[in-house]
């Protein structure tokens, strides 16, 4: 039995296809299909000769080949849909070990500056106290400008 919903999806290239294998079908008659196939089948006979058989046949084939259209398509997008998946899952794990060696290197930092504390006390305050001036200085002027 012919697929009613596949034929229906695919009405726009199945129509075409009619009019292909039986040139007697005019516009007007492929575009009264209304979802019912028995009406179909009846109008191709009168306006062809063809046999409902043959008919049957033909669309069950249209209709074989659009449902495997569809498959094909769909499994296409869902190949698709796995690549980009997997994309972003490698993107995401690139940006946390990004994370990680630039959270690492910090850590590092932090360690190096808080041993130059500890082996150079006297240097350490006077960059600090610097520091602190240098900072100060900068604000007021700025506050002094507007």
């Amino acid at each position: 039995m012919i697929n009613q919903q596949i034929l229906q999806g695919n009405w726009n290239e199945i129509k075409g296809k009619l009019r292909n294998k039986w040139g007697q079908l005019t516009n007007d008659d492929v575009q009264r299909f209304d979802g019912n196939v028995d009406q179909l089948l009846g109008m191709i006979q009168r306006k062809t000769g063809a046999g409902r058989e043959a008919i049957e046949t033909y669309l069950g084939e249209l209709t074989a080949n659009g449902s495997s259209a569809v498959e094909t398509a769909t499994e296409a997008v869902r190949g698709y849909a796995h690549e980009a998946a997997a994309r972003v899952q490698d993107g995401a794990a690139q940006a946390a070990d990004s994370f990680r060696d630039g959270y690492d290197s910090l850590q590092q930092g932090y360690g190096e500056a808080e041993e130059f504390v500890r082996r150079r006390p006297g240097e350490s305050a006077a960059i600090c106290i610097g520091a602190g001036l240098f900072t100060g200085l900068i604000v007021a002027l700025l506050i002094h400008r507007k």
